[in-house]
């Protein structure tokens, strides 16, 4: 499980994927949760908009992702 730190209190599914590294664009982004490929915290998500915070479990296409806060990297 890869930590990904946040500089703010929530972020959008769609600009965690890109802020990750999971994807390199938005549309790609789209496509992916569209296609319900990606899970929060164990359920699929279709919802590009939906907001994450620290402590939610991002899932795509086997990888795993932890929203992490308080660090500015």
């Amino acid at each position: 499980m890869k930590k990904v730190y946040i500089k703010t209190s929530t972020i959008n599914l769609d600009q965690f994927l890109k802020w990750s590294g999971a994807v390199s664009t938005g549309g790609e982004a789209k496509i992916l949760i569209v296609e319900g490929r990606v899970k929060v915290n164990g359920q699929v998500e279709t919802h590009r908009s939906k907001k994450l915070s620290s402590g939610d479990i991002v899932e795509l296409d086997g990888r795993i992702f932890e929203v992490a806060g308080g660090r500015e990297d």
